[in-house]
């Protein structure tokens, strides 16, 4: 097959026609499973001839030629399509390789996928080779291409020049253009945002909004710009208001928003059901989220809260499928697909007995059959962090009158510090600690002081951050400093230290963001820092998106970014970073 897309070759066509024709036995046969048809909405029984990664024929006959390599009798099985994650964020802490390779153990074996970090943390030549390596293991993996970088940068339009941005478009493996977080730059004039979305649709390729809390007639705006989905919806209001203009609406249920169940429920109390137009997102969750697998949990959640079974599957994947225009491949159980299927035992739990992803057999029988390869990843530049500076006492300095309030665990606004912060060590009677970020250049910094985090983290540092900049935060300075000692020594990752000691490290060994560890590893680490951090005053359910979302611009009030401490409606830098 191509690298570049999913055109198998001549040979390969006459091939598949040939097991057709029972002149060449397909490499496996599924036998006598009821196969969902989205087509007819329908339980269809058939066998399913698979050669390679295709599916060559679904139906009632079987190959004339018995000599077939494998069979799977599925009698009494339902057979539906591999599920498909239309939004993920695959460098949560965690990497696309590990995350996919335990989440199809679930049945997810698609994800359209963030660029962002790629965009960041890689260089162009090596960014796009990434995409490559990712290719070669048996699970399916699409893009989408930022037009912005979700914070306040220095020189932005030099670490995304127009050239790199088109080059993203209209790569083969990216869907879409978005998510467009720098909406508000386009309502305010920017036409080199503008220029972007008309590429992405001269590629005939979708655009993903981020419009939380948008008005009908900032909607409308977006649909006359060319938005087509969003995935912001929090209430039934916001899905039909969404519908009624002409969008198609990701369901969300994260780490962050879990609104799936209030918005199916509202939406049954108005007597709508019609799901065509739905499809189902986990937006990128922390590891612990999907313990329980991925998008698995969303169909559970679907059908616990009445969605007949077939609409519950076909917005985990027929109508993202046609969505992206890409059912010829994925989506469907029928031939001239990927042979990508889960083999049910029952559609009420939809917990796949079995996996096929690809052609490759997962897992059978609730056993897992296949370990993927070792990504490559310093072929995309992805490798441990490097700084070339230490932090010192110098660096902790803070006398700023304006400090960053937590609302929640990712809405941030400003207050007024009141108290004496020129001290080495806070008190643990307030929940107000000293707070950094730090070029991982170690050219410039921004300090101010942090309310709301925790009362008795001492030292707390982070290179995980939208940037990859250093979030540095804690009581004691001592601490905040081994923190970031230790954080320098293991080539980036998340330390919590207390009383001079290490108390938890998470290595991120791929540019200080994420892990090269397998999935399982990430998550018990996430796990434990959850429980150290919530036992020392941490208020919310998860750190590791507060974390990713100091930085972002796209959420209110204020945010600590690299040009330094930016307001969000104004659209001004109230304090800009100062030169280390």
């Amino acid at each position: 097959m191509s690298e570049r897309t999913f055109n198998w070759r001549n040979n390969d066509i006459r091939t598949q026609i040939d097991v057709v024709d029972s002149k060449i036995v397909p490499t496996l046969l599924l036998t006598n499973g009821l196969v969902l048809n989205p087509f007819l909405k329908q339980w269809v029984k058939a066998n399913i001839w698979i050669h390679d990664d295709r599916i060559v024929y679904v139906g009632a006959e079987l190959p004339q030629n018995k000599s077939t390599k494998r069979v799977i009798d599925c009698e009494g099985k339902y057979i539906v399509p591999g599920y498909i994650e239309p939004h993920a964020h695959p460098f949560h802490i965690y990497n696309p390789q590990s995350l996919a390779e335990y989440v199809s153990q679930f049945g997810t074996t698609t994800m359209v996928s963030d660029n962002l970090f790629l965009l960041l943390q890689s260089n162009e030549k090596k960014a796009l080779s990434t995409l490559c390596e990712l290719k070669k293991q048996p699970f399916q993996y699409f893009w989408w291409s930022r037009y912005d970088l979700q914070t306040e940068v220095r020189y932005e339009d030099e670490m995304l020049p127009i050239n790199y941005r088109k080059e993203w478009i209209d790569h083969p493996d990216v869907l879409q253009g978005g998510e467009l977080t720098s909406w508000p730059r386009l309502m305010d004039g920017d036409d080199l945002i503008l220029y972007c979305m008309q590429e992405t649709k001269k590629q005939r390729k979708r655009i993903e909004g981020h419009f939380p809390g948008a008005s009908e007639k900032t909607l409308t705006k977006m649909k006359l710009f060319g938005a087509d989905s969003d995935h912001e919806a929090m209430n039934a209001d916001d899905v039909l208001k969404r519908l009624s203009l002409g969008y198609y609406v990701s369901l969300r249920h994260s780490s962050i928003r879990p609104d799936l169940v209030t918005i199916l429920r509202e939406l049954h109390e108005r007597d709508f059901r019609h799901y065509d137009h739905f499809f189902y997102t986990t937006d990128g969750a922390a590891p612990h989220f999907y313990e329980e697998g991925m998008i698995n949990r969303l169909i559970s959640i679907a059908l616990e809260e009445g969605v007949p079974t077939i609409d519950a599957y076909n917005m985990a994947t027929f109508n993202i499928a046609k969505y992206y225009q890409i059912d010829d491949l994925l989506g469907v159980v029928g031939p001239g697909r990927l042979a990508s299927l889960n083999i049910l035992d029952d559609p009420m739990n939809p917990n796949p007995d079995s996996v096929i992803s690809k052609g490759v057999i997962l897992k059978l029988e609730g056993e897992n059959q296949h370990q993927f390869k070792e990504t490559k990843w310093e072929n995309g530049g992805l490798v441990p962090l490097d700084l070339g500076y230490d932090l010192t006492m110098s660096d902790l300095q803070f006398s700023m009158p304006l400090g960053v309030k937590m609302r929640n665990a990712v809405i941030m606004e400003p207050y007024t510090v009141e108290i004496d912060n020129s001290v080495n060590q806070l008190t643990c009677d307030h929940d107000q600690s000293f707070f950094s970020l730090i070029d991982r250049k170690g050219e410039w910094r921004v300090n101010t002081m942090l309310k709301g985090f925790a009362n008795k983290v001492q030292g707390f540092v982070s290179s995980f951050s939208t940037t990859g900049d250093i979030l540095v935060i804690g009581k004691n300075k001592d601490d905040m400093m081994l923190a970031h000692k230790r954080m320098k020594e293991i080539g980036g990752g998340i330390v919590l230290t207390e009383n001079g000691k290490i108390l938890h490290e998470i290595p991120l060994q791929l540019s200080g963001c994420a892990s090269a560890e397998p999935f399982e590893t990430v998550l018990q680490q996430e796990q434990t820092l959850r429980e150290l951090l919530i036992e020392r005053g941490y208020p919310f359910d998860c750190p590791i998106d507060t974390l990713v979302f100091f930085q972002s611009t796209h959420l209110p009030y204020i945010r600590v970014t690299p040009r330094g401490i930016f307001d969000v409606m104004k659209k001004t830098v109230l304090f800009p970073s100062i030169m280390r």
